[in-house]
């Protein structure tokens, strides 16, 4: 008998079952999985005050902006996106054995997962938020529009990357691998925990090529006002990384999605 379900029904009824499977995976995988979720971030910012405030002369404002604040918002960013980059890697072949069933194509479980990912990290940027504001610490973004942009935008470029990696290295184990060591130089490069501003300007010009640097400068002017992003970002440009990121990333999965299933 003939299914009288549309495509698109099919689709959803897919993305709601994997999106079930993900968070129960995720957030059971031990005891202190939601705990560690708050804890990771927290754990670095204090990290990250200490040596400003112990080893830096006690400095705590960036220019335009508190440094507690200011770090929360490029750690939360930056997690948005490595979150995106890293998970996508394993999503295909943890869930291999879905793919005898025609329904489900090697894409579903990175959309899903990346979307998993993005309202985790959205939840907990608002904990962050709420937290701060409690503790009568400003950290209420100035332009709550631009600021929701751009946080998408990062999440769209991770998304990007992770459709393009998640072939990639499944293609080419080694490449998975790699991207996990990077993830540190990521941070460090991407202006997370140090303002750009403070590199002399042959060197910025390259930092400038990473698209990552642009979205988090934009998103923090979007809750600061006042403060000053490095010269030459523009979001131009991180919306050109998004685009070409996930028209490349589903050409990949169109191209390869056979031999994805079978290897």
């Amino acid at each position: 008998m003939k299914s009288s379900r549309s495509s698109w029904q099919v689709t959803r009824s897919v993305w709601h079952a994997l999106f079930l499977r993900e968070m129960i995976g995720r957030t059971t995988s031990d005891r202190f999985a939601w705990l560690w979720m708050v804890i990771e971030p927290v754990a670095l910012i204090a990290m990250m005050v200490s040596v400003r405030v112990f080893l830096l002369g006690g400095a705590k404002t960036i220019v335009g902006a508190d440094f507690v604040p200011w770090l929360v918002t490029g750690l939360m960013a930056f997690f948005l996106f490595r979150e995106n980059m890293n998970r996508s890697i394993g999503a295909i072949d943890s869930n291999k054995g879905l793919f005898t069933y025609r329904q489900v194509q090697t894409i579903d479980p990175v959309l899903v997962r990346c979307f998993l990912e993005g309202s985790i990290k959205t939840f907990i940027l608002v904990l962050f938020i709420l937290i701060l504001e409690l503790l009568g610490t400003q950290i209420l973004p100035d332009n709550y529009l631009r600021a929701m942009l751009l946080w998408f935008s990062l999440w769209l470029l991770g998304l990007g990357v992770g459709l393009v990696l998640s072939v990639a290295a499944n293609l080419i184990p080694e490449i998975g691998r790699l991207v996990k060591m990077i993830s540190l130089p990521l941070m460090i490069l991407s202006g997370v925990i140090l303002p750009l501003n403070y590199l002399p300007i042959h060197i910025r010009e390259y930092v400038l090529l990473n698209p990552i640097v642009h979205g988090i400068e934009l998103l923090r002017e979007a809750f600061f006002s006042t403060y000053q992003p490095v010269s030459g970002v523009s979001i131009t440009y991180l919306g050109t990384w998004v685009l070409i990121t996930n028209t490349l990333g589903l050409i990949l999965h169109l191209k390869f999605s056979e031999k994805l299933k079978s290897t």
